[in-house]
């Protein structure tokens, strides 16, 4: 996975932007925890080589304003960890905890 830093509302307009052309997943992590250490670990080791999804991290403890933002924009309650698959602008999947996985999250982005 090549993650891209989402680190401002900027950023945030260029997922919906991007999320016209292919889905784009935001990947919301608690430097803090220890359970969004782990679901990212299971995250990236269950991704494989796919590349038709972008990768956006957000630290939402440094970044915490633009968390806020995407829950606002998108109608998800705030969690943590948590995967948000963004397509056409709009949110198509989200799991937090121990309910992100990488099978799911590219099954639902790939068949929309």
């Amino acid at each position: 996975m090549e993650w891209i830093p989402l680190t401002s509302a900027d950023g945030l307009e260029q997922i919906i932007q991007d999320s016209a052309n292919k889905p784009v997943l935001i990947f919301k992590h608690s430097t803090r925890c220890s359970i969004s250490s782990t679901a990212l670990n299971r995250l990236e080791r269950g991704w494989g080589n796919d590349s038709t999804i972008k990768t956006y991290f957000l630290d939402l403890i440094t970044y915490r304003a633009v968390s806020n933002q995407i829950a606002s924009t998108f109608g998800i309650t705030h969690q943590s960890p948590q995967a948000l698959v963004i397509k056409d602008g709009r949110c198509i999947f989200d799991a937090s905890h121990m309910s992100i996985s990488a099978t799911e999250i590219l099954k639902t982005a790939l068949a929309s």
